[in-house]
């Protein structure tokens, strides 16, 4: 039965953008059968990509609030989370052709050195499937946690994608920066993928847009009214255009986080029109995030099947 949807998905699939889904690595999810289940059965589905996040506390009484809004408590489900690149290092050896990607991982807490050695180890793991997506979290509680100031975070995110760049590209490195600093000398294995892994990069506010026109392969955009996903859109083509590159280079994986009211067959058709409708914008890709809407595998996994289903169907 795999194997017909698969066919089926395979002859519609060039109409639509890619469709990925987040890898269970938080809540309920958090066991290896789990990823090993999901991983497999999501690839056989015609899913294209895996995708994680990044989060290291779950604070009782948290500095900033969840969503922006003051005093709200982090969700459930983020009280327990896997690793984030452990957790798609093991899914990869499950899979063979989905890519793995990270919406986000969050680079400020990782020294660029140690992170390039381990994206690169992912990389050549999974015969080249790595999407390096970076953001900046919002939660000062947990820069606390690493040491890791809050101050110039944007400052500190240009020299990392600087010194990943360096590491990935050249024979010997050599890094002096604000941050960092990196005697001559030689960094190996480099990536699968060259140059290096596609950057992609969270952010909404005009620095954040000139940033991934400036320095990544992409954008990490989220769920949003249409009406801001355009205006958003049209902003980032704008700023990507003005520093000479193709608009048609530009990737943008959107996420989209499903609520536990968003899993039956009517809210899915809205979601599945929301990504039609973003993939006419030109966005190349999107994924869903299922793990605060479903409390078993099981389930996790029919409301995929129906899902991915639907959107093939156009």
């Amino acid at each position: 039965m795999l194997a017909v949807l698969v066919s089926r998905q395979e002859r519609c699939q060039e109409k639509f953008m890619r469709i990925g889904i987040s890898l269970p690595h938080y809540g309920t999810f958090t066991t290896k059968e789990a990823v090993v289940e999901v991983s497999r059965t999501a690839e056989a589905m015609g899913y294209d990509s895996l995708w994680t996040g990044d989060r290291i506390l779950a604070p009782l009484d948290p500095s900033d609030g969840y969503g922006g809004v003051p005093g709200a408590p982090m969700p459930a489900p983020f009280k327990t989370y896997f690793d984030p690149l452990t957790a798609l290092t093991f899914a990869a050896a499950h899979t063979e052709r989905m890519r793995l990607g990270m919406s986000t991982l969050n680079a400020l807490w990782y020294p660029p050195v140690l992170l390039a050695r381990t994206l690169t180890t992912l990389d050549i793991l999974s015969g080249g499937r790595v999407d390096a997506g970076f953001g900046i979290s919002w939660l000062h509680d947990e820069y606390s946690a690493v040491n890791v100031p809050w101050k110039d975070r944007g400052g500190r995110l240009d020299e990392t994608v600087d010194v990943l760049k360096t590491i990935w590209t050249q024979e010997v490195v050599e890094h002096h920066g604000t941050y960092f600093d990196i005697v001559p000398t030689t960094i190996e294995p480099k990536p699968a993928q060259r140059p290096h892994p596609p950057i992609l990069l969270a952010g909404f506010a005009p620095p954040a847009l000139k940033r991934i026109a400036r320095s990544a392969d992409g954008w990490l955009p989220v769920q949003m009214p249409m009406e801001n996903l355009t205006y958003l859109w049209g902003a980032l083509r704008a700023e990507w255009e003005g520093v000479g590159r193709d608009p048609a280079t530009l990737r943008a994986p959107l996420r989209i986080n499903v609520e536990p009211t968003g899993v039956s067959d009517d809210a899915l058709k809205q979601t599945a029109s929301y990504v039609r409708e973003a993939s006419a914008l030109g966005l190349d890709e999107a994924f869903i995030d299922l793990g605060q809407a479903c409390a078993s595998v099981p389930e996790l996994l029919d409301v995929a099947g129906r899902f991915i289903g639907i959107v093939r169907a156009g």
